[in-house]
């Protein structure tokens, strides 16, 4: 029986990581991911990992500090013995325009999105080494490509991604290990969810597909980037935003 892949997912308790962490499981990956606080909802993804017959670890750890992610990664070392998969999807906002925005603010978006990205990719990149072998997939954002007003710190995080992507695949590549990102656009989850119909329609008209794109839609790119089938591919962003930048 062929030994089952193992993928870290980071953020996966809702949203796009959340769809992330069950198309992986889908396919018969095991899955690890962390929360910080609120472990309800990761309890009640727990159980729906077992419902497609995937095992699940789920660790307490806050990604934007070094010992816990070593402790995290560590956990899934001892139950799996290895990584396969890394996905980088942790992130937070704390939208203001420049001239109002606090520092704590900037601050704790580069501490999450950024810096989160890297501890835990460094954490796990000497496994995947050992191995000659691994895909590491990052979530950048749109706004990491174009900016966008009220959100220069998120937007300095996405575009931060991109640039560590880009340099780790270029050390990586002759370990087989490869590095790429994805570019989400407006996507419907909870965080849209709350928007007035107005604000929703104002978005769609930005879309040349004039859709908000869904979480499964990213979930499917990241699943192919981690797959075998995207062997050759590294160093990549691929923009999913329903033809927004072109």
């Amino acid at each position: 029986m062929e030994e089952k892949k193992v993928v870290v997912v980071t953020g996966a308790s809702r949203g796009i990581g959340k769809e992330i962490a069950l198309k992986y499981a889908e396919n018969g990956y095991n899955v690890a991911i962390n929360y910080v606080s609120d472990k309800t909802n990761v309890e009640e993804l727990e159980k729906e990992f077992k419902d497609k017959g995937a095992e699940a670890l789920i660790v307490k750890a806050d990604v934007s500090k070094s010992e816990q992610v070593q402790e995290f990664i560590k956990a899934v070392i001892e139950k799996y013995g290895k990584i396969d998969v890394l996905v980088n999807n942790a992130g937070i906002t704390r939208d203001m325009l420049l001239m109002r925005m606090k520092e704590e603010d900037f601050d704790k978006v580069i501490e999450i999105n950024l810096k989160g990205t890297f501890l835990v990719t460094k954490e796990v990149v000497p496994y995947m080494m050992k191995k000659r072998d691994g895909k590491i997939i990052s979530l950048s954002s749109v706004v990491g490509v174009t900016g966008n007003a009220g959100q220069c710190n998120y937007s300095a995080s996405k575009a931060g991604i991109i640039g560590f992507t880009k340099s780790i695949a270029k050390e990586l590549a002759s370990r087989n290990i490869r590095a790429n990102a994805v570019a989400p656009g407006f996507i419907d989850t909870d965080m849209t969810n709350v928007l007035s119909d107005e604000v929703k329609e104002n978005i769609n008209k930005q879309i040349p597909m004039r859709r908000m794109g869904t979480a499964r839609e990213i979930a499917n790119v990241v699943y192919f980037l981690g797959s075998e089938e995207s062997s050759y591919i590294t160093g990549q962003v691929i923009n999913i935003d329903g033809g927004m930048v072109c």
